[in-house]
């Protein structure tokens, strides 16, 4: 990992405004999408592929790579331009994206893209797998981390914890699970549907270390990134997220309807333009 200067702070916002408008595209392409969710991820998302996974674009299979598993598969409209955009296939594949014999859907499949390690999108599956993988990785001996992001909604889901409780057991320090700590699922707030709350001191309670950070503090995602401990740890880490449902986007930001939603080319393009503004200004 490189070291973290205000240019490269610079470079990764910059690159966030980027995807978030590649994000607002493909929802008009695909007549609608996982917006909301997909736009509060983006800032760890860039961090991760921009900054801090070791990876080969050319060689997706390269023995020697980071693993990334998106346990939230809905946030497919956020990584797969993310993947195309670091070189595993051209931007031109996502022209039909979740459109008839499209390799891209809603949710992603790793036979048919290019740098996705797990088909997901059944919540709550991600960071079992993420286990497997880790657990992999330490019988090898092998330096790579397995990095799981999920969504707090999906930590409803009873397998969430059971994996959890397998990652202290096994003293998983190369295991990070990543929530996206937005607040909001489908159907409304969290805390009203099934309460999370204290969620760090649970995560703590499951034997892990824990980072609170602020999911669109760019310095402080990368900061936390590399204040990971050793992958031959006796703890895994959780990475807990703080970040708004539909970031960057006045009209959607902490808004519950815009899990999932569509726009016309019209107000796309008002979005992109506010997406623009945002932009921070280049030394």
């Amino acid at each position: 990992m490189s070291e973290i200067t205000p240019d490269v702070v610079q470079r990764l916002e910059d690159k966030a405004v980027d995807i978030r408008k590649k994000i607002i595209d493909l929802t008009v392409v695909a007549g609608g999408g996982h917006i909301g969710g997909a736009l509060s991820m983006t800032d760890v998302v860039v961090a991760l592929y921009y900054h801090v996974l070791r990876y080969d674009a050319r060689n997706p299979r390269w023995p020697e790579r980071d693993r990334f598993i998106l346990s939230k598969g809905h946030g497919a409209l956020c990584v797969c331009p993310v993947l195309a955009d670091v070189g595993f296939y051209p931007e031109e594949r996502m022209a039909n994206f979740n459109g008839l014999d499209s390799p891209f859907g809603m949710h992603p499949d790793m036979n048919k893209i290019p740098g996705i390690e797990m088909s997901t999108g059944s919540l709550g599956h991600g960071l079992s797998i993420a286990v497997g993988a880790a657990i992999a990785g330490r019988l090898d001996q092998a330096n790579w981390r397995v990095y799981c992001l999920l969504g707090d909604g999906e930590l409803d889901e009873g397998m969430v914890w059971e994996a959890a409780m397998s990652a202290a057991h096994f003293k998983l320090g190369n295991l990070v699970a990543i929530v996206d700590r937005n607040g909001l699922s489908l159907d409304g707030p969290t805390e009203e549907i099934m309460g999370l709350e204290p969620l760090a001191d649970k995560w703590r309670a499951f034997g892990w270390n824990v980072m609170e950070i602020d999911g669109h503090n760019m310095r402080e995602i990368v900061e936390a990134f590399a204040a990971l401990p050793p992958v031959t740890s006796p703890r895994p880490t959780c990475v807990i997220a703080k970040t708004v449902k539909g970031k960057g986007v006045s009209f959607m930001e902490g808004k519950a309807e815009w899990h999932y939603g569509g726009l016309d080319d019209e107000r796309a393009a008002e979005v992109c333009a506010e997406l623009e503004r945002a932009r921070p200004v280049r030394r």
